[in-house]
C-alpha cells in the first residue's frame, strides 16, 4: 500500500515511516527536503499519484497564534485539493487531547481548523487527538524552571509515551476510516506536578518542584481537567515509571 507522510521527517513521523516500511507498505516522506511542501503545493500531484492513504503528522514552525493559523490554513487548502483529485481513501491527522476545550488559545484555534477544514472536505478520515507525550516532560522543566525552582500546576495530566502514538497512529491508518475523532492518552493519571517531581527524582536532578494551582501549562491557563480525556479514550502501553527509567 502506498502511503503519504506528511511530516515524515519530525519526531512522530520518523517512527511512522519506519513501522509502516517494516509492515511491507510504500512510504513517501512528505518534507520540503523531499520536495513535497504543503505549503506551496510542490511535489503533493505527484506524491498522491497512486496513494490511498495520507498521514497529517504536519506543525507551524512556531506555535504563535497567526503563525500558526497561516500555516494550517494554506496547508489545508493545498493538501484537500490536492487529495480531493487523487480520490484519496483515508486521511488521518494527529491532534490534541482539549483543543476544542481550550479555544483561547491561539494554536489550538489553528488546530481546530485543520480538524474541521478535514471533517468538511468528505474525504473520509480519522482524527487522532492526544494527550502531551513522556518526552515533553524536559519542555516543561525547562520552560517553567527558575533557577532550581519549577513551577508547576496540580492541573490534571495524562502523558503517553511516543511509542505509543506512533502505534496508535499506524493502526487507525491502516484501519477503515473512522470519520470521527477519537482520543489516546498514557495509562498513569495524575497532577502535572507528581509527574514531575517523580521525573526529576528519577533523574537525580538538582531541582525542586514548587507546585501551584495557577491551572496553567507551560504560558496557558487551561481548566483543571483540561489535558485528559473527558470521556472513552485509547490507552497507551508504556507507563511513565517504566519510560522514565530507561531515559
Amino acid at each position: 500500500m502506498k502511503i503519504l507522510v506528511i511530516g515524515g521527517s519530525g519526531q512522530v513521523g520518523k517512527g511512522v515511516c519506519e513501522k509502516l516500511e517494516i509492515m511491507g507498505n510504500e512510504v513517501i516522506v512528505g518534507a520540503p527536503s523531499a520536495g513535497i511542501d504543503i505549503l506551496t503545493g510542490e511535489g503533493l500531484k505527484e506524491a498522491l499519484d497512486g496513494t490511498e492513504i495520507v498521514i497529517d503528522l504536519s506543525n507551524s514552525k512556531s506555535p504563535d497564534d497567526q503563525i500558526a493559523l497561516d500555516f494550517f490554513r494554506t496547508a489545508a487548502k493545498h493538501l484537500i485539493g490536492a487529495e480531493k483529485l487523487a480520490h484519496i481513501k483515508h486521511h488521518l491527522v494527529l491532534s490534541i487531547v482539549g483543543t476544542d476545550r481550550a479555544q483561547h488559545i491561539g494554536y489550538l484555534q489553528a488546530k481546530k481548523y485543520q480538524e474541521d477544514a478535514l471533517v468538511e472536505s468528505g474525504i473520509p478520515y480519522t482524527i487522532i487527538r492526544s494527550t502531551q507525550f513522556h518526552e515533553h516532560i524536559g519542555t516543561i522543566i525547562a520552560v517553567q524552571g527558575e533557577g532550581r525552582n519549577v513551577h508547576v500546576s496540580t492541573i490534571d495530566y495524562q502523558p503517553i509515551a511516543l511509542q505509543d502514538v506512533v502505534n496508535y497512529v499506524v493502526r487507525f491508518a491502516l484501519e477503515q476510516p473512522k470519520n470521527k475523532i477519537v482520543e489516546i492518552a498514557g495509562p498513569d493519571r495524575g497532577l502535572m506536578s507528581d509527574f514531575v517531581e517523580s521525573y526529576l527524582k528519577a533523574k537525580g536532578e538538582d531541582k525542586v518542584v514548587v507546585s501551584n494551582q495557577d491551572d496553567k501549562y507551560m504560558f496557558h491557563s487551561i481548566s483543571k481537567s483540561g489535558l485528559v480525556p473527558s470521556g472513552e479514550f485509547y490507552s497507551g502501553k508504556i507507563r511513565f515509571d517504566d519510560w522514565k527509567r530507561t531515559q
